[in-house]
């Protein structure tokens, strides 16, 4: 019942649109209703005079019939079909909208197919079920009753006669109705599988090639999608045995009638007109019976797609802005929280992290008992071995994963007391794996840019798109980027292909790097996010860099000793723990894992130079 009611909750910001669908469904079908009466009528009539007056005006009237029928018939399909579309597209919205929220573990546990899925197909199902179904099961109903009226006033011996067969219509309904739920959630659930494996074949289509795996990812496809037919096969194995078993008693019911109407007809019992009008109510109530079986199929995918869409709408997210605490004497916020949204300016970049422990789902800890304070300005480096902790703590500071409470402070204040979009607005973030949209380059880099313009406020001035590409033409200058566009060749209108395929990886990380830059963020971080590039680049950038990181707190996390050895402190972590923290020159006299690094880069340099 919780999951109907959610689901009413969308219909009822277009009950006007029901209604007024609804009193054309009415319309429709009462009008409808009467042209078997007015046919049954005209019989009797004409049998006794036939006049071209009787013919044109009972012709006419039944025309009549059929034309306001049709005009009320279209409407209805029109209002409550648009009404359904609208509702899709609320449903679509809030379901997107719900994705954005939920954080990266939701998605490491999750394919993309699937989610894919159930936003497109699962979503439509939902749709004909609000729409269609409801339009249908109340036409049907609407001519079930009176149909059944009128047949009873023209003979309840007979109606009762021609009803036999109705409880066996029931009995299969119900049983096909259920096995189509099961059968049709296992279609979605394969379906979703099948999206997963086209998803993941064309998103790693350098890697399939590369390997020569495309004849294992056809067979991959080719597998799912066998098993896709087979669910379907089975589907359709019982849909056509449903919807036969409903006209095979349908037509037990019309064979029941003709046998014992026509004895009456000859016998006087009944006239001629009557037992026409009552076969046509008869013939007209074999489509609600079968648009019933129709809307139980209807009802039951709608139902079965709901549940898989509330799987995902009812996940709570486990990363989201705190409620503010009031406190109980003067009823007002504490004045250590931020909670203004456009308060970004007022972070200025003291950074601290207190005894800090933490692990991914319960299991092993990743951090042990971390402790550092970061002065606002500071340019830090974080270096260790591959899986010692770096990204783990950086993404910590971005919320990516939510830390203990009491562990990540910014300027004093618990980063989960820190609303998200100040926080993140404050944060230049490049990541392990940039990533880039099917866009244009500038687009690309005005990815975070074009969010803070969004968030100004109403009367604010009109955006110069000049001055926006001033600020992109800038960053990607710092970024070392501007070479690259210059080759380009509709330069930074340039389409980057999806996920930035037309790109090398040294581009990909430089754009990132602008796209981190462009928005003046106040703590700036840099997740090896020059391991990509060769060294003379890499020092170019670095000392572009270096004007910007002053103004304001940088972390810079990397493998390469030449990345870090300017930075004001260097932590080194090892198994989760700061093991060593100083400058370049001090660790390498302290001669530790720092040190140790140091050299062991310094031969492979002289290696790979012989």
């Amino acid at each position: 019942m919780s999951s109907f009611r959610r689901l009413l909750g969308y219909a009822l910001h277009y009950r006007r649109d029901f209604l007024l669908g609804l009193g054309c469904v009415i319309v429709s079908r009462g009008v409808a209703v009467a042209g078997p009466w007015v046919l049954g009528y005209a019989i009797d009539d004409l049998k006794a005079d036939v006049t071209r007056a009787k013919l044109i005006d009972y012709g006419g009237l039944l025309l009549a019939i059929g034309v306001v029928s049709g005009v009320f018939l279209f409407l209805q399909r029109r209002i409550l079909t648009g009404a359904s579309r609208h509702i899709e597209y609320d449903m679509r919205n809030d379901f997107f909208a719900h994705l954005q929220t939920l954080p990266l573990g939701f998605f490491q546990t999750r394919r993309t197919g699937d989610l894919m899925s159930r936003a497109t197909n699962d979503l439509n199902a939902v749709r004909m079920m609000i729409g269609p179904a409801v339009m249908y099961s109340t036409s049907t109903l609407l001519t079930l009753v009176v149909a059944l009226t009128l047949m009873i006033s023209i003979d309840a011996r007979l109606t009762l006669l021609a009803l036999i067969p109705l409880p066996f219509v029931s009995i299969s309904v119900k049983y096909f109705g259920s096995a189509i739920h099961e059968r049709f959630e296992q279609i979605q659930a394969q379906l979703s599988d099948l999206s997963a494996v086209v998803q993941e074949a064309l998103s790693g289509v350098r890697v399939v090639r590369a390997y020569r795996q495309e004849a294992h990812e056809l067979e991959r496809f080719r597998e799912s999608n066998a098993e896709y037919l087979r669910r379907n096969r089975r589907l359709v194995m019982i849909q056509g045995l449903f919807f036969p078993s409903m006209s095979f008693f349908l037509g037990l019911g019309a064979l029941i009638a003709l046998w014992f109407g026509s004895r009456d007809v000859i016998n006087g019992r009944l006239s001629l007109g009557k037992f026409v009008a009552f076969n046509s109510y008869l013939t007209m109530l074999s489509w609600p019976v079968i648009a019933f079986g129709w809307v139980t199929n209807m009802l039951q995918r709608g139902m079965a797609s709901w549940k898989r869409m509330l799987d995902v709408l009812d996940t709570v997210p486990a990363i989201r802005d705190t409620e503010p605490q009031t406190d109980p004497r003067t009823q007002r916020e504490p004045r250590t929280q931020i909670r203004n949204a456009s308060a970004t300016s007022t972070i200025r970049g003291t950074i601290e992290f207190r005894d800090l422990v933490f692990s991914y789902d319960g299991g092993e800890a990743v951090l042990n008992h971390v402790s550092v304070t970061i002065e606002a300005g500071q340019t830090i480096a974080l270096v260790g071995v591959t899986g010692s902790g770096k990204s783990t703590l950086i993404s910590l500071l971005a919320r990516l994963h939510d830390p203990p409470p009491g562990t990540v402070f910014i300027d004093g204040v618990d980063v989960r007391d820190i609303p998200l979009a100040v926080l993140r607005g404050a944060i230049g973030f490049v990541p392990q794996e940039p990533f880039l949209f099917s866009d244009t380059l500038a687009d690309n880099v005005a990815f975070g840019l074009d969010a803070q313009l969004a968030l100004r406020p109403p009367d604010s001035p009109a955006i110069d798109p000049r001055a926006r590409m001033d600020r992109i033409v800038a960053a990607a200058a710092v970024a070392r980027l501007d070479k690259d566009v210059a080759d380009f060749p509709k330069a930074y209108d340039t389409m980057v292909g999806e996920r930035g395929i037309t790109l090398s990886g040294g581009q990909k990380q430089r754009t990132a790097i602008a796209r981190a830059i462009v928005i003046d963020p106040t703590i700036l971080i840099l997740d090896d996010a020059l391991s990509a590039v060769d060294t003379y680049t890499e020092e170019e950038i670095l000392s572009r860099l270096r004007g910007v990181m002053r103004q304001r707190t940088s972390l810079i996390v990397s493998h390469r000793i030449s990345t870090v050895r300017d930075a004001d402190q260097i932590l080194v972590i090892d198994e989760g723990r700061i093991v060593e923290r100083g400058t370049h020159d001090a660790l390498i006299r302290h001669n530790g894992l720092y040190a140790a690094l140091h050299r062991k880069q310094l031969l492979e340099e002289e290696l790979a130079a012989s």
